[in-house]
């Protein structure tokens, strides 16, 4: 049974969500401060966390951070009135792997920890695939990890589920929706900047790293494909 960790101070909402992730299966775990929030992600490692970012003592934003800073991989869902498209890009590129805006139906919420639950399945069975390597980009599914000259880029798990997608598709442009329903499990909406956000933060950590090529390509208004292209 995976575990739900739930952080958020408002006793209906948390009580609703929680009340939804044990009906369906999962094992929820429901605190109302971010101190409290991020002792159990540092010590319990649960299988997803729902995050509110307006919380008492630390807030959100500051869990994202320090979460991701302690090297925790636990697929973080935003769920927040904070509903600019700032605010949403803000936390998903501190750290975060999903955001939903508040109101949103129970039902959602579950879908979405579903996905986020089966993403981190998916990524300890592609374990067992053998490394790719195109020129001095090496990925390892062994190690979660993609490795630039030598040294290791730093991925988060969800960044190193995206690099793989596109790795498994090396050459083909992958539409952004496809991405989306790959590694987030989820179908692109309009404006939905999620993966754009996650291939900034990997050019900066393979790209701009690599001495003689780039490997993250885009075919604008379509999506990405990854190949060795000279610098």
């Amino acid at each position: 049974m995976a575990k739900v960790l739930i952080v958020e101070d408002d006793e209906v909402i948390g009580q609703g969500m929680a009340r939804h992730l044990a009906a369906a299966g999962f094992d929820p775990l429901w605190v109302t401060k971010g101190e409290q929030g991020l002792a159990r992600l540092r010590y319990e490692r649960p299988d997803v966390c729902v995050l509110d970012l307006m919380i008492p003592q630390t807030d959100g934003w500051s869990i994202i951070e320090a979460a991701r800073g302690d090297g925790i991989g636990t697929p973080i869902i935003v769920v927040s009135a904070r509903g600019t498209e700032h605010d949403r890009i803000h936390a998903l590129e501190i750290g975060a792997d999903d955001y939903l805006v508040k109101p949103f139906s129970m039902k959602e919420l579950v879908a979405r920890v579903q996905a986020a639950a089966r993403r981190g399945v998916r990524a300890q069975e592609s374990a067992r695939g053998e490394p790719i390597e195109i020129e001095e980009l090496r990925i390892d599914p062994d190690q979660v990890e993609a490795y630039v000259d030598g040294d290791a880029a730093g991925l988060t798990p969800t960044e190193f589920r995206l690099l793989y997608a596109l790795a498994l598709e090396r050459g083909r442009v992958v539409t952004r929706d496809e991405l989306l329903q790959r590694v987030w499990g989820r179908r692109e909406t309009h404006r939905d900047r999620t993966v754009d956000v996650f291939v900034r933060k990997m050019r900066e950590k393979i790209d701009r790293r690599a001495p003689r090529h780039t490997f993250i390509q885009t075919r604008y208004g379509v999506g990405y494909r990854l190949d060795a292209v000279p610098k």
